[in-house]
């Protein structure tokens, strides 16, 4: 199965050179300033992409999946939403989830502990690919200031249940590939930290 990553692409879609696959995964940051109209924008340019599959959570931009979850999902008709939920394609078993450590005043933020900790805590095991818009800690999460930025708590259920891919986005600057033992972390940000979609789609088999 060809899966390919996208994410933080910030209303820049139509301006992306998306790769065929099987599925293609938006790890959130789908708009600006999370409106209807722009999730509507979002849905248009995914329903002229050849992939049988799409797969999105919501990012911290992406105000109107917090506001009103069902209507904004019901406008996503070209892809799967996930919201602290799993989906099973062919066997390969996905969770989604939009939280990040609290960040300024937007969307989807939770504070460092016990509450980001307990959605955690909801990701069960034997999920093979696991999509988060926030980093865990170590990995792609380094400003461009320097600082490391990603959740422990996140890091440590990853490590806990090992799944096979862990993509995110959120911090712009830490795009690429990274990988322990068991896991491989993707920050598939299509924008950079200037929020220019510079960064090609990022392609893994499984």
């Amino acid at each position: 199965m060809r899966i390919v990553a996208i994410s933080d692409t910030h209303g820049n879609h139509w301006a992306l050179n998306v790769p065929d696959g099987d599925i293609l995964l938006h790890a959130g940051d789908m708009t600006v300033r999370g409106s209807i109209e722009d999730v509507k924008d979002l849905d248009a340019f995914l329903g002229q992409l050849p992939h049988p599959v799409k797969i999105a959570i919501a990012g911290n931009h992406d105000f109107c999946f917090e506001r009103d979850p069902e209507r904004s999902a019901a406008v996503l008709t070209n892809a799967i939403y996930l919201q602290d939920q799993s989906v099973a394609i062919e066997g390969i078993r996905f969770y989604g989830s939009p939280w990040q450590p609290w960040f300024h005043d937007w969307a989807f933020n939770l504070q460092r502990g016990p509450e980001i900790r307990a959605k955690w805590d909801l990701i069960p095991e034997g999920i093979d690919v696991l999509i988060t818009h926030g980093p865990p800690y170590g990995h792609g999460d380094r400003t461009f200031r320097g600082e490391v930025v990603g959740c422990r708590d996140l890091l440590e259920v990853v490590v806990r249940i090992r799944p096979r891919f862990h993509i995110f986005g959120h911090i712009h600057e830490g795009v690429g590939v990274t990988a322990n033992e068991h896991t491989t972390f993707i920050n598939a940000s299509s924008c950079n930290h200037y929020f220019e979609p510079v960064n090609e789609p990022l392609v893994f088999e499984i």
